[in-house]
């Protein structure tokens, strides 16, 4: 007896991650008139709604805003005490509606995508099988291109035990119900020093352990240096050059044991580590596919501007967003799926469905922002790496304490600014900001980067007086004619 056909559903489109990117290059495809199926085996929106972006601000949110009030002289008088911890974490909720992907699924739905619950691999040139919750399969065929938005996943350090503990990672980090009396946060960059800041802000008494020197090491030395200060004026034990050897909870008491390379034993109700993130490969069939790529790899896919894959003949595998190993940034992944979606109207024939963008003319200025306290923010090149890149470089720093929109804005203001200059074509490669305010401050230093706007033209953006934005006018005069 001879097995019946296989099914097989086409579309043009069939995109793997129903994250921030996938979403957007969902939307804007099917703007563009093709048909798009969106395959998803968790919560439409991905991390970012639920245990990123979106709940890791909420749960900061409170502590920034009594800590500006507290900076105030008149204001700190009407502040009697911390942020209530339950009203925050409900509070958190009722933004990412505890996994609860309804609104999402309905509104990808609505913007004309099939969706597609199961987990996605890749099976073969164009085609991709989908397996639901139970063992169920479908065959799905893109006609014109199949687009891996598949995100990322947390980095585990090579500690003893560390898989036996129950160990926090970012997800478990801004989902917990309760906060811990001890935290213990493994981990130097933004995401350690976000979640750190946050439970101190509600009460856990918190300790870093940073392996090397620096906070945000790959950042100019001004903003991990200022972030360090800010750490340790809320009371959270930062430890430099120290590294958890191993790692074991209690069955009784719950408490955990961390046994560090300096000798000493730290004891806390939860360990949460967080060293980095990877591109989430494993399980997609790229070894199938992508000539000499591993089943799972710690680097992202190599793609062009438009997100093809460079590497995969044909050029019909897209990749964007942290998949892509450009960079892990929500919105930097839509900027993305933006130009992916542009080149697939492109290539269908049908441009003007979604206007005149044109990916690839420009390299992208994606701005980073750290929501501690102080905040930092940066976006474009630090002067290190430009200097890698050959550019010859000037830099232009001052404190944002001296502008009179700082001190207006907050009694004891303390922040720093640092521009990075290209001296032959006059222009900005880059920007690095500390203080309260410095994540909204950021966006102009992004559209100057973006802009490649001359310093001679700058001198004419005129800030408002009296406003922390004045920090531009004080960086021109302090990098000179």
């Amino acid at each position: 007896m001879t097995e019946p056909e296989e099914t097989v559903e086409t579309y043009d489109v069939v995109v793997i991650g129903a994250g921030p990117g996938g979403e957007v290059l969902a939307d804007r495809a099917a703007h563009a008139g093709l048909s798009v199926a969106v395959v998803e085996d968790g919560a439409v929106g991905g991390a970012c709604s639920y245990t990123a972006c979106v709940p890791s601000k909420a749960l900061l949110r409170p502590g920034a805003a009594l800590a500006s009030a507290r900076a105030v002289d008149g204001a700190r008088q009407s502040v009697t005490g911390p942020p209530e911890p339950e009203a925050v974490l409900a509070r958190r909720d009722r933004f990412t509606g505890r996994g609860d992907d309804s609104g999402q699924a309905a509104w990808l739905t609505a913007a004309g995508a099939t969706l597609v619950r199961g987990r996605g691999r890749l099976d073969g040139e164009r085609r991709v099988r989908v397996t639901a919750t139970d063992g169920a399969t479908r065959v799905l065929r893109a006609g014109r291109a199949v687009v891996l938005a598949t995100g990322s996943e947390p980095v585990m350090p090579d500690i003893d035990g560390l898989d036996r503990i129950g160990v926090w990672t970012s997800e478990r980090a801004t989902t917990a119900d309760a906060v811990p009396d001890r935290l213990v946060v493994v981990g130097g960059g933004v995401v350690a020093c976000e979640t750190a800041t946050a439970w101190r802000s509600l009460g856990a008494e918190v300790t870093l352990l940073v392996r090397g020197r620096a906070l945000l090491s790959d950042w100019e030395p001004c903003a991990g240096e200022e972030i360090a200060r800010g750490l340790t004026g809320l009371g959270i034990g930062v430890r430099f050059g120290v590294t958890a050897l191993a790692a074991a909870r209690d069955a009784d008491t719950g408490e955990v044991s961390v046994t560090t390379d300096d000798g000493g034993v730290l004891r806390c109700d939860e360990l949460l580590v967080a060293v980095g993130r990877r591109p989430r490969t494993a399980g997609l069939g790229l070894e199938d596919v992508v000539p000499g790529h591993p089943a799972s790899a710690p680097a992202g896919l190599p793609v062009d501007d438009t997100g093809r894959v460079t590497s995969v003949p044909g050029g019909w595998l897209y990749a964007i967003g942290d998949v892509s190993g450009r960079s892990h940034l929500t919105h930097l992944a839509k900027y993305q799926a933006r130009a992916c979606a542009a080149a697939l109207a492109a290539d269908a024939g049908r441009p003007a469905a979604v206007g005149s963008w044109q990916p690839g003319t420009v390299r992208a200025a994606a701005a980073q922002a750290v929501f501690t306290l102080p905040e930092a923010a940066s976006v474009g090149l630090t002067e290190r790496a430009a200097r890698q890149a050959g550019f010859t470089v000037r830099t232009a720093e001052y404190r944002t304490d001296d502008v009179a929109g700082a001190a207006l804005h907050a009694d004891g203001y303390r922040g720093h600014a640092k521009l990075v200059v290209d001296a032959e074509r006059r222009v900005v490669l880059g920007c690095t900001l500390t203080g309260p305010m410095a994540t909204e401050l950021i966006h102009t230093a992004t559209v100057a980067v973006a802009g490649e706007v001359p310093l001679d033209r700058l001198w004419h953006a005129v800030p408002a007086f009296p406003t922390v934005s004045e920090i531009w006018l004080r960086l021109l005069e302090a990098y000179g004619l």
